[in-house]
Order: C-alpha cells, then structure tokens, then sequence
C-alpha cells in the first residue's frame, strides 16, 4: 500500500454537522502540493480538488460531485475513486450534481483535467474517511485499530467476531482525531477502480428525465428567444417589435446590449415573436470571408517568422543542403462545436441577486462574468450545474450565461433563454481554420536531416506545437508559427491545436516514410529510438509510452498483414499527457470509400472506469472521424454559410464504423487525459489508409469535399 502525508489540519479537513436521525457530513479540503494553512495564507486554493461525502445510519454514502458532466463520465468515474478508498459497495453510493461553490476548487470540465488533477485527493479522502471509521470501531469495542479491518461498508474485526456497518459508526467516527498519514490501496487491491461501472445516469438518461439545462422549469419563467447580428461585423442598430408584440404567448420584448430579447409563455411563441422582429443591422467592422482567411493563409506560409517556436540546429541549411526535399502544404477548415443539447441558460436576476442554472463547463467563469455584466458581488450569484448534451470546448465560453442575466435583469423576469440550431451556427466560437507547409530534407544517406514547418491559423499566435513529435528526435528541426487576427469568433475544439496539427503532421509523416521507402510504423519507431539515443534539445514526449501504443496498435491491427480489397493507414498521437497509436482500415464498396475498423491502443496510466474509457475512446474517434470526413464552416461577409445540419453534416450511422477495437496499456501510474487524445490521429490514420488504398494524397479537409 502507498503511504501518503494527509497534511490537513483537523480545523482544515473537517467540518461536522449532525444529520437528521444521526450521522456525519465530513468536507474534505484535499490539497495536491501544499498545506491548507500555506493556501489560506495565499489567500485563495491554487489547486485544491475538493468533495463532500456524507454518510447516514444506513451506511449510503453520498458524493457531491464538483466537476460539470458533459458526457465525459465523471460523474461515476470520480465517485468510483473515493468508492475504491472507503472500500464500500457500490450499489449504495449516491451522487449528486454540486452547485458552483469556491470550497470545490477549480470546477472545469476541460482539458482531460478532471480525473488527473482529482485522482489522489479523492482517494485520500476516502481513505482518510475510512481511517477515521476504523478509529471509531476499535474505540467502541477497545481493541487496537490495527486489529480492524474494512469490507463493503463495515469494519470488521475477525479476532473477536465483531462487525458494524459505516452507518452505525458515522455518528461517533465525527469524534476521531484526523489521521497524520495513511495509506492508499495498493492498485493490485483495487475492486472498484479500472473496472466496468455502468454510467450513474444511464437509466435517467434512457428514460427521458429532466436532466439537462434545456429541461429547466420554474414558476413565472418566460421562454426567450433573440434576434442577434447576422454576420460578424454588424451591430444593432434600430428595431420595431409592434408585430412581434401582437404574436400570441408574447409578453415582453428587451434589448440587452447588442442583441433583442422576445419573452414568450412557450418556444414556439418566442420563435414567431422573434421572427416578426423588425431590425435593422449595420457595419461595425470588416465582414471577411474565407476565401480572404486563404489568401492570407498562403501569403503568411512563405514568411519565416522572426522568432521561431522551436530551432534545433540549422533547418533552413538542411534544407539548402539536401539530396531531396519533400514539401506538402495541409490545410483544415473552420468547424462548429453544434453540440447536440442547443445552446440555453436559465437567469433570474432580481433585487442586486442572480439565480443561473445552465450548461457550463466553467462556472467559475460564469459567476464572475456575469457580476461583472450586472455590476454585482459574486457572493450574490448562484450557479447550479446540471447534465449537458455536449460540450466539446463551446461551453468553456460563458457568453450564454451572460446573455441570459442580462435579459432578465432588463425584462425583471426569470427567462430561459434558447437558441435554434442556426442561431449555434452563426454565434459559436468556432475551431480556426489553418494550414500548415512542412518541408523535409533527405540527406545523401537517404535519411531525414531537417525539418521544418510554418503553421497559420485564424485568432492564434501560436499555430503549431513546437514540442511535438518528432522534435528531439532530428538534428535540425524549426517550427514557426503565424496568426491572422480576425472579428470572427474561434475558441477551444475537443483537443484544441492538436485536432488539426496531428492530421497534417502525421499525414506528412507518412509522406516521408513512404518516399524512403520504409514502412510507416517502422519509421516512427526509428525516430523515437533516435530521440533516445541522441537527443537534439528538449524531449517534451515519453518515448517509452509512445513506443508502447506503437506496437500495441500494430500487434492488434496485424499491420503489414493486408486483407485483399482492404488498406491500412497508420498514426500516433499525444497529448494531455496521453499516448494514443490509431490504425484504420478502409476499402472501396460500391465506387465509395468506407472506414471499417479502426483499432486504438491508448497508454493513459490507470484506467479509472473500463467502461467509460473505452466509451470515450471511441466516441473521439467517430467524432474526429465525422469531421475529418464530412464537416466544414465557411464564411461569406461575415456570415456562415451553413446554417443547419442538412448543410453542415455530422457523422451518420452508416458512415461510422461497424467496429472500433480499443485496447489500453496496463500500468500503475497515475490517470493522464482521456477526454480528447483520442482524436487527433484519426484523421491522418484514415487520410494515410486512403493513400495505400488510392495512391492519393489528401491534404485538405473534410475528406468527402476534397477527394476526386
């Protein structure tokens, strides 16, 4: 078992209250890197992963659970976490959605954080819990603690032929001196934790219970609809609501800033009312088009950038010096996060106070933006959090909370503000649009000298990642990166950066392979070797990890073993400290492409749920796979092009594929990100399947438009 300091004060880690007919509430403040008094003195927690557990007489144990759900299961995986620890039974744990409240620490559902920044302090306290049970059994019956043991809610103590459940000890388990260290299970002991967990929500989810943000209720809301601008560069210049007041079921009709609020007694009201709006829009800066985003794209591609991201060695003289040089320049379009829960958020804003209740992935961020909107005390504003349909990087933007608090506190009226599928389309914060010129340089030994890459996208300075594979791994290696500022909004995209640059670098990296003439997953394990024996600067990447999904993948995949009629393409990936190898196969039915499988080997230290990781490994993978195929944002002056789903296409059902075999390195170490990893490689392993299978490159997405 690992020993670990708890380094929590009795007055830090515990606050005790009664509960009806007897029991414990016991907060646990769990601090990853320092004592609670060195934070306090600080002044806030910087990384303080906090939950709440209660026990009552009947031994149910209930978890407020702090992270936002959007689908990513943290809502079991976490809780499994202090099951594990406490060593209770499952079947009697009860998870709750907590509200935002600053003793949870960072509440953000982003970034593959959750179950990384939580996975020890968790565990600690329900080991620490689980100490202070014991106390209290071996105080009762005046044994030494050493003598007890735990199983399934109960301290046992064999000896003597005693047992008592939690419940019954809860109440004098309050009185027990907080334990100075304690011992985590040893992973070879764990019941719980890396099994198959069925998701806590499941059974709401599939019968249809009010779970999400769009099923809010309360007594006297009005449903809201908004005009907003039509394109990115106009603004609100005048309106006429006189029609839209006479459409039935229309109450009120606001302006909130820059956009025109109707309040209704049902949707449909607010759609018509909203429709007969009469307004008028004018220019407030440029209306720009993709076609413009393009031209500058490819202006900034032959610019060396004054300070590069990363240089090792001497690049550009490789480059001059070279035998042959390979360049391709790969490019991804603009897509939308079209989550399938459509944009909403409830607002109650009354008397200096503001009640918000909507999908967030930070409602940290919407408390303090929303004080700042309204010009009142964050203590006077409450976030409750419910179950989202869908977040994938849009909800980490709060402008929906914003909007909503605003139109209530101009209407004096709690509102539920909705948006249509075509008001997503044109208000999201959309993933940049780039593309990426990479040059290779093969030496008289017919090997890669040199590397080099210039990187552009929409709203970002920092195109490329400069530590990426295979930095570290050639002498010479540059990457510069150049951003073209635009008015049209771009924000986070499931694994942002990394869903774009892992298609073009992986796709080029196949090109090189290929040109030597070596296999594809050979060459990447040759370079790795490279980065260990004779490393070029920093190596920001585990070699080991990424070598293990490497052969993991080709073992599974049988690669260089080929069914005729079917094509394999090779790819791997890391980010968010996870490693993950891709192979698709794919072959041609009917004069058409089709993906058939795909196999996954993913090395993302302790697996916490089975069931939910290979849940979200798959998902990623049909996620990336839809958008790499089919999906693409354009603009015309300012305003998006493809307004619903009958023109922006998401993957279908008969587009996925049939199989995705997804496999994990077992290991011990500590969770890393699952969330997202599992999508940037399969647009190159796909692209590079259908280069074996057609002997044509694909260099610019989605698939479906670009391949002849």
């Amino acid at each position: 078992m690992k020993q670990v300091p708890t380094n929590i004060s009795r007055r830090h880690f515990l606050k005790i209250s009664t509960l009806t007919g007897g029991g414990i509430l016991l907060g646990f403040e769990l601090l990853a890197n320092a004592t609670p008094e060195a934070i306090a003195e600080a002044g806030a927690p910087v990384f303080a992963p906090n939950a709440y557990l209660s026990i009552d007489p009947q031994g149910i144990v209930t978890l407020m659970a702090p992270n936002p759900e959007i689908g990513q299961g943290v809502k079991t995986s976490l809780p499994m976490l202090l099951a594990e620890e406490l060593d209770i039974d499952w079947n009697k744990v009860v998870v709750t959605q907590a509200t935002l409240d600053k003793a949870y620490g960072n509440q953000v559902a982003g970034g593959s954080s959750s179950i990384r920044t939580r996975y020890e302090p968790i565990r600690k306290a329900g080991a620490t819990a689980r100490y202070m049970l014991i106390a209290a059994a071996a105080q009762t019956w005046n044994v030494p603690e050493q003598e007890c043991t735990t199983e399934n809610g109960w301290v046992l103590h064999k000896a003597g032929g005693k047992k008592l459940s939690y419940g019954e000890l809860a109440t004098k388990s309050a009185s027990m001196p907080v334990p100075e260290n304690i011992k985590l299970k040893d992973p070879k002991d764990f019941k719980i934790i890396g099994k198959r967990i069925k998701n806590i929500d499941n059974k709401q989810i599939l019968t249809g219970k009010p779970l999400f943000g769009i099923d809010t209720r309360r007594e006297g809301m009005f449903y809201t609809m908004v005009a907003r601008p039509p394109a990115f560069g106009k603004k609100l210049k005048s309106f006429d609501d006189t029609d839209a007041r006479k459409i039935p079921g229309v109450k009120n009709v606001v302006q909130a800033g820059n956009v025109v609020a109707v309040l209704a007694t049902n949707t449909w009201a607010a759609k018509k009312g909203r429709d007969a709006l009469k307004v008028v829009w004018e220019d407030d800066s440029k209306l720009e088009s993709t076609a413009e985003h393009r031209e500058a794209f490819t202006n900034f591609l032959q610019q060396k950038s004054e300070k590069p991201d990363r240089s090792d060695g001497d690049a550009e003289q490789s480059l001059a010096k070279a035998k042959k040089v390979i360049e391709a320049i790969y490019e991804v379009p603009i897509i939308a996060h079209a989550p399938m829960e459509p944009i909403n958020f409830f607002a109650d804003v009354r008397d200096g106070k503001a009640d918000l209740y909507g999908p967030t992935q930070v409602p940290g961020k919407v408390r303090s933006d929303v004080a700042k909107a309204l010009g009142i005390a964050e203590e006077n504003i409450t976030v409750g959090i419910p179950r989202q349909g869908g977040g994938f990087g849009r909800k980490l933007r709060s402008d929906n909370a914003v909007e909503a608090a605003l139109i209530s506190a101009a209407a004096k009226a709690p509102v539920q503000m909705l948006w249509t599928r075509e008001d997503d389309m044109q208000g999201d914060f959309y993933r940049p649009n780039g593309m990426y010129r990479y040059r290779a340089a093969i030496n008289e030994n017919n090997e890669l000298d040199g590397w080099y890459l210039i990187a552009t996208a929409l709203n970002s300075n920092r195109a490329a990642s400069s530590e990426n594979f295979p930095a570290g791994a050639l002498a010479n290696y540059r990457t510069d990166s150049h951003g073209l500022n635009s008015n049209i909004q771009t924000g986070p995209w499931r694994a942002p950066t990394h869903n774009a640059l892992a298609f073009a670098e992986q796709s080029f990296l196949d090109e090189i392979a290929h040109e030597l003439k070596k296999d594809p997953v050979a060459f990447r394990l040759e370079l790795l070797d490279h980065a260990k024996s004779n490393p070029v600067g920093k190596v920001s990447y585990d070699i080991e990890k990424f070598k293990s999904v490497i052969n993991l993948v080709s073992k599974m995949s049988n690669w260089g073993k080929n069914t005729p009629g079917r094509y394999k393409g090779f790819a791997a990936y890391y980010s968010f400290s996870t490693y993950v190898a891709e192979v698709a196969e794919i072959s041609m039915v009917n004069g058409k492409l089709k993906v058939h499988k795909v196999y996954a080997a993913v090395n993302c230290g302790q697996v916490v749920n089975m069931s939910g990781a290979e849940n979200q490994v798959q998902g990623a993978i049909v996620d990336g796979l839809g958008h790499a195929w089919f999906s693409e944002i354009t603009f015309d002056k300012g305003a998006v092009q493809q307004k619903n789903f009958n023109s922006y296409k998401l993957i279908h059902m008969q587009d996925a594929p049939p199989e995705v075999e997804v496999q994990f390195i077992a290991t011990n170490d500590a969770p890393t990100g699952l969330g997202e990893p599992g999508l940037p490689p399969i647009a190159a392993a796909v692209g590079n399947a259908i280069f074996a299978a057609t002997g044509k490159r694909v260099r610019k997405l989605p698939f479906n438009n670009n391949m002849s």
